[in-house]
């Protein structure tokens, strides 16, 4: 059974043919392109679960071949990068990369970010809520769709679970390394550049001002808090 379909772009073919025998052999299916528009036009032509995206590329570069897709679509998206400035990663996250990963990359930790990626937080129908509503805000926990004012509001899956996370623990000041084990997995912590990006979008998504926020609030040298 397949662990999901990723699509590897990269401009080195051996960078592609590594990840793509790694990827296989853990029971993925992949697919490769070789640039942003050969990426692009594979994404249109089939379903992906996953897309490790090479950031430095000629043509259509990295960032901008993630922001298009992001445009339209939730899929998760891995940024690859031989960069390691907070500066570049931020970009990459921006974008509306999920993560990162910095090459040269091991395999152990190639396949952690694919983990964490497509990683989701099962919902417990039983013992939870179906859904949170906050003033105009609700989250329906099952459909994972978010209603602003009866609008949809379009979330990559990461902004889903992080709002998804703080919504079930209205009122309470959250850790960032709480919320970021939470949300990516036990092997994050100390990302706290991740939170700064994810948070900001979101609340560009779903407050009114986002600079004057109702819902996500700072708590200083802590963490989140989500007000009801």
């Amino acid at each position: 059974m397949s662990q999901g379909r990723i699509l590897v772009v990269d401009d080195d073919p051996q960078i592609r043919r590594v990840m793509r025998t790694t990827l296989v052999v853990q029971g993925y299916e992949v697919a490769d392109a070789r640039s942003g528009e050969e990426a692009l036009e594979r994404f249109r032509e089939g379903k992906y679960d996953l897309i490790l995206l090479d950031m430095n590329m000629a043509g259509i570069d990295g960032i901008e071949t993630c922001r298009e897709i992001r445009s339209s679509s939730d899929v998760a998206i891995v940024m690859l990068t031989v960069r390691d400035s907070e500066k570049d990663k931020v970009t990459a996250l921006d974008a509306g990369a999920d993560d990162y990963v910095t090459k040269p990359f091991s395999t152990p930790e190639l396949l952690a970010r694919v983990r964490a990626a497509l990683r989701r937080v099962p919902n417990n129908p039983e013992t939870g809520p179906q859904s949170i509503r906050a003033g105009n805000l609700e989250i329906d926990l099952q459909t994972r769709r978010v209603h602003l004012r009866g609008n949809i509001i379009r979330l990559t899956p990461k902004e889903f679970e992080l709002l998804r996370y703080l919504a079930l623990h209205p009122n309470i000041p959250v850790p960032h390394m709480k919320l970021l084990q939470a949300v990516w997995g036990p092997d994050y912590g100390e990302e706290v550049e991740y939170l700064r990006v994810f948070i900001n979008q979101l609340r560009k998504k779903i407050e009114v001002d986002p600079s004057n926020p109702q819902f996500i609030l700072t708590e200083p040298w802590v963490g989140y808090r989500f007000n009801m």
